[in-house]
Parts: structure tokens; C-alpha cells; sequence
């Protein structure tokens, strides 16, 4: 493969290249220790994590911020848990001080029901950030207005939800992440949260979707480790098949051995 082609056929996060399409969280695991092997396990490159949990200087928390700083992965904070404009975007002004990166997952709680995100305060806010420097990853329903609004406003990056976080229920509307798709061919789309089987990532970048973002699938697992490693040859092998051209869908049952030329047997009375 020539680096030109391996370039393009790479991960882009607001112009950073990334090997791996696997993003992942870091909390709920059984220790620190299982979380950094199963990291290092899925081959993310990408480690997802909240100021109120990983804040270096929170009580308690210096520990596990050293055991995210030896994996040596990129940081992606996130305004996990806020339900205002004002706390996300304070929120990511901390968090981009304490963790040193323009990187943020822009989450808005819309409903504490099943925690879909506000698309109104959702767009305000990444606004504010857009402006102020920050490379927005908002994390937004698969609706296809609210995804133009964000992209109108700058964001290179978008997550939509496959279910709500927490779930493991996979894609529930598959039609809807294919029109983002194919109505923003050049935005990064990143599946995040009710991803809950290898095969529902696989599905998603076999859907054209540049990657996923999971954390309860892995951290919640009976093996974190071993399902970590699920999820990366999943996650391989969905891209591959996107890059191949599946095959088309049929109504009717088409024989995959040719009559032409067969030969042709009589009965004899």
C-alpha cells in the first residue's frame, strides 16, 4: 500500500492521522490497571475522559491521571454530565487547561431519561467553543438538521449516537446515520455510545462511518482485555469491507453458479 493511499484511508480528527478507528473511554473499569491493559489491547489511539473524574488536582485523582498519562494516547476530555451552555462551556475551558488539548467531546444533556443530548443547547455551545479555538467533537442525535447546523458552524467532527449511552442496543436506526453519511461525505463521523457487540462497531464502518467511541462495552465485559481485542479486528474488518464494495441487495434470489454452458441432463422413458 503507498503511504499516499495508506494516508488517506487514516482516521482525521481536525487534521490529526490516526491508525486505529476505535475511540475509547476510560471509566467503569474493574481497577486501573485492567483499563490500561485493555486499552492497549484494542489498539486505540484516543483515550476518552471527564474532568470530574480524571481532574489531576481532585482529591484521589492524581493516581488514576498517571495511570491515562502512561499509555501515551491522545486525550479527548469531555463535558460528560452537564445540562447548561454555561457548565459545558466551563467545563471545557477547565478541562483544556488541566489536560492541554483543543480537543473536546461536546456533551449537553437534553433528558436524565435516557440522556439524549440538547440539540439546541448542543449548537449554542459549540458555537461559543468553535470560536474560542476549541476542536468541537459535539455528540448529537442522528438528526440530519441539527447536523447541519453544526457543521455550518465548523465543527470537522461529528458523534451520533447509535442508542443511548448505556445500552448496548447498537444501531437502532440505521437509516438515519446513513443519510448523515451520505449527506456530509467529508465530515469524520464517529459512532458514539449504545455500541454494545463487535459486530454493531463492524457494522458501523461498514456503513462508511470513519469510526467508533465506546467505554461500558469493554470496561463491563467479563475479559475487558479480550473484548478489547474484539472490538479492533471488528472494527478492521467492517473498514475493509466499506473499502471493498459490498455486494448489492436483492429482492430476488439470484443463483451464484451460471447455467450458461451446464450441462443439461434428460430422463430417458
Amino acid at each position: 500500500m503507498s503511504n499516499e493511499h495508506s494516508s488517506k484511508n487514516r482516521l482525521n480528527i481536525y487534521g490529526t492521522k490516526l491508525n486505529s478507528r476505535l475511540l475509547i473511554g476510560s471509566s467503569m473499569y474493574p481497577s486501573p490497571y485492567v483499563m490500561q491493559q485493555a486499552i492497549r489491547t484494542s489498539g486505540a489511539e484516543v483515550v476518552t475522559l471527564s474532568l470530574s473524574r480524571q481532574n489531576p488536582q481532585a482529591s484521589g485523582g492524581q493516581a488514576f491521571w498517571e495511570s491515562i498519562q502512561s499509555l501515551g494516547l491522545l486525550l479527548l476530555p469531555n463535558t460528560a454530565g452537564c445540562h447548561s451552555v454555561n457548565d459545558a462551556v466551563n467545563m471545557a475551558r477547565m478541562s483544556r487547561e488541566l489536560f492541554q488539548t483543543d480537543w473536546i467531546k461536546l456533551e449537553l444533556v437534553g433528558d436524565d431519561y435516557n440522556l439524549q443530548p440538547d440539540p439546541i443547547a448542543l449548537v449554542k455551545a459549540a458555537e461559543i467553543l468553535l470560536s474560542e479555538g476549541f476542536k468541537v467533537l459535539p455528540y448529537c442525535t442522528d438528526d440530519l438538521v441539527i447536523a447541519r447546523h453544526l457543521v455550518e458552524l465548523g465543527c470537522e467532527v461529528l458523534m451520533p449516537w447509535g442508542s443511548p449511552i448505556g445500552t448496548g442496543k447498537g444501531i437502532l436506526n440505521p437509516y438515519a446515520l446513513q443519510a448523515l453519511r451520505d449527506r456530509f461525505p467529508d465530515v469524520t463521523m464517529i459512532v458514539d455510545s449504545g455500541i454494545g457487540l463487535p459486530s454493531h462497531a463492524s457494522q458501523s464502518l461498514e456503513m462508511g462511518m470513519d469510526a467508533v467511541l465506546l467505554n461500558t462495552a469493554v470496561a463491563k465485559a467479563k475479559d475487558p482485555l479480550l473484548m478489547g481485542l474484539a472490538f479492533s479486528k471488528a472494527i478492521e474488518a467492517g473498514r475493509s469491507a466499506y473499502l471493498a464494495g459490498p455486494m448489492a441487495e436483492r429482492t430476488a434470489a439470484s443463483p451464484s453458479t451460471p447455467t450458461i454452458d451446464s450441462p443439461f441432463w434428460h430422463q430417458s422413458t
